[in-house]
C-alpha cells in the first residue's frame, strides 16, 4: 500500500511540473506575441493573424495548464500537509499572483480584439519578466522551504 501512495506522489508532482512548465512558457509566449501584435498595423492580414496566435495559445495551452496546475498543485499540498508550512503559504500567494497576471493576459488579449492597445512595447517587455522572477522566487521556496 506505501508503494503504491508513494508511486501516485510521483506521477503528481511530474504531472504537476510537467503543466508548471507549460504553463510559464506559454505566460513567457503572450506578452511577447502582444509586442509583435502591436507592431502590426491595425486591421491588418498580420492584425489578424496575431490574434489568432494569441487566442490558440490561451485556449490550447494556458488555460487548460493552469487548471491542471491548481488541481495537481492542490492535490499535492493535500497529500503532503504542505497547507500547514510557511513555505507553501509563500509560494501560493506568488501563484495565485500568477493566475491573476495570466487572467490580466486573457484581458489584454481580448482589447487587441477590440482594438484597444494600451500599453507600449516596452512595457509589454517589461511584463514578460513577472513569471520568470515569480519562478526564481517559487523554486527557492519550494527547494528550500526556509520557513
Amino acid at each position: 500500500m506505501t508503494w503504491v501512495l508513494s508511486m501516485t506522489y510521483l506521477w503528481l508532482k511530474a504531472g504537476h511540473i510537467i503543466f508548471v512548465i507549460f504553463w510559464m512558457a506559454g505566460l513567457f509566449m503572450l506578452p511577447r506575441y502582444f509586442v509583435y501584435h502591436q507592431e502590426a498595423p491595425e486591421g491588418s492580414p498580420e492584425n489578424a493573424v496575431w490574434l489568432d496566435r494569441e487566442g490558440k495559445l490561451l485556449k490550447i495551452i494556458l488555460w487548460p495548464s493552469l487548471v491542471v496546475v491548481w488541481v495537481l498543485g492542490l492535490t499535492l499540498a493535500y497529500v503532503t500537509g504542505a497547507f500547514a508550512q510557511g513555505w507553501f503559504h509563500a509560494k501560493l500567494a506568488l501563484v495565485l499572483a500568477l493566475s491573476a497576471y495570466h487572467v490580466w493576459l486573457a484581458g489584454y488579449h481580448a482589447a487587441l480584439q477590440r482594438g484597444e492597445r494600451r500599453l507600449t512595447g516596452r512595457r509589454l517587455r517589461l511584463l514578460n519578466e513577472v513569471p520568470g522572477l515569480a519562478a526564481v522566487l517559487i523554486v527557492i521556496l519550494v527547494v528550500l522551504r526556509p520557513f
